[in-house]
């Protein structure tokens, strides 16, 4: 299967080096970094170790993927996405693909709940966000969830089906409540997780955990009533 990897990175000029270096390439056929309106040598060390790299000078993560996304064409069978902050490991990716190569699922979300994350590389405000929202999902949606995490992989045409439009925090949400409401197959693996390289742009500040927070939750909630009729049309 084509992979496409997609890194949405602003102000990641230590960091992207070393990530992109970690990518299995046999397995990475497309590495796309999307600037996301950068002030540093983001792009310049993405470029020098291979990566496409794409502007998009709007700030906000889902932007930055849906450029990343544009970017793909109908060769590529799967999209991975992952951060740029060196906290996922990307060797394990294909660990991530293969479910999909498999023919056991659609999407698949990297959970750092079942893979363990080093000490200090999950603060507590972020942990308990993620517990809040994965309880919600369960709740309203109905599903099994334990991490809503972001090294994830998805088939291209199914991520195309979903039609994402969330420009900001709600992207890997949005990814999820979708899926669920149009019956993809989504499945969670373990993955681990480390100390990210700087600051983190959201659970680093109290400003960016209430805004990232709002934005998750407020997404969950605005998709259940889709979630509702698109299952009442099932069962009809």
């Amino acid at each position: 299967m084509r992979v496409a990897v997609i890194i949405p990175a602003r102000n990641e000029e230590t960091s992207i080096g070393p990530v992109l270096e970690e990518i299995p390439r046999a397995h990475a056929h497309v590495v796309i970094v999307v600037d996301n309106g950068s002030r540093d040598r983001t792009a310049e060390v993405a470029r020098a170790h291979g990566a496409l790299v794409v502007g998009e000078p709007v700030p906000g993560y889902g932007a930055a993927c849906l450029a990343g996304i544009a970017r793909t064409d109908s060769t590529i069978d799967v999209v991975v996405i992952l951060d740029a902050d060196r906290s996922d490991y990307p060797g394990e990716l294909p660990m991530l693909v293969a479910p999909i190569a498999a023919g056991e699922a659609d999407l698949v979300i990297g959970s750092r709940v079942l893979g363990g994350a080093e000490p200090g590389a999950l603060p507590w405000n972020q942990r308990a966000g993620n517990r809040l929202a994965c309880a919600l999902v369960r709740i309203l949606y109905g599903a099994r969830c334990t991490d809503m995490g972001p090294f994830r992989a998805i088939r291209r045409e199914a991520l195309l089906q979903l039609n994402m439009r969330d420009r900001t925090y709600g992207w890997n949400v949005e990814m999820l409540a979708k899926a669920l409401i149009v019956g993809l197959r989504v499945r969670e693996v373990p993955v681990r997780y480390r100390r990210r390289i700087g600051t983190s742009k959201i659970s680093g500040t109290v400003k960016g955990t209430l805004r990232a927070g709002t934005s998750i939750i407020g997404t969950i909630l605005m998709y259940y009533p889709e979630y509702r009729r698109a299952r009442r049309r099932g069962s009809a």
